[in-house]
């Protein structure tokens, strides 16, 4: 299956665009969102493309094929709000990967070992893996990225697994294989 994965949207109109376009465009099964969709917080300036009303009309389009966990500035207004269904976090099995997906401000409250682990909250790029072997992927923020990097998104496709900037450089690769 194709999943596309963002986090940290916050409110920002041209993001959400390209995410929703390269979506349909790119025929994905799943928008993985984690966390942050709405509102920009209060530790962010407000986006220049700021417009959660369009945001909301945008991914309510593909209400069907989003899985959103609920993120530090996600409040029970935007429940509300979006058509799809908001968990606090997801085990999910992504093609053949056991995978738990967060949006990062518990993070230490987690205590499973999953293969990989998406989460956001930090606006910063992450691809590492752990003591146990687990893999951390974070793509950064599409609307606000922090720390000079820049606004990204993942494709995850098979066990390939890229994170790219809206401008389509690569930020960073994987092609994972099976816990031994």
């Amino acid at each position: 299956m194709k999943y596309l994965i963002v986090t940290d949207i916050h409110g920002g109109l041209c993001g959400t665009n390209f995410i929703v376009n390269e979506f349909i465009n790119g025929k994905y099964d799943y928008l993985l969102c984690l966390g942050d969709i709405l509102y920009h917080g209060p530790r962010n300036d407000i986006p220049s493309d700021y417009n959660p009303k369009q945001v909301i009309k945008l991914l309510n389009s593909i209400k069907d094929k989003i899985i959103w966990v609920r993120g530090n500035c996600d409040a029970e207004v935007d429940e509300m709000v979006l058509d799809f269904k908001v968990e606090e976090s997801i085990d999910l099995n992504i093609n053949g990967f056991n995978c738990h997906l967060e949006h990062g401000h518990k993070r230490d409250l987690y205590k499973g070992n999953p293969d990989v682990i998406l989460y956001g909250h930090t606006h910063i790029p992450d691809n590492h893996y752990d003591n146990s072997n687990t893999l951390w992927l974070n793509p950064g923020s599409i609307t606000i990225p922090k720390e000079n990097s820049t606004k990204n998104y993942i494709t995850w496709i098979d066990n390939h697994i890229v994170c790219k900037s809206i401008d389509g450089n690569i930020v960073f690769e994987n092609y994972l294989e099976k816990r031994k």
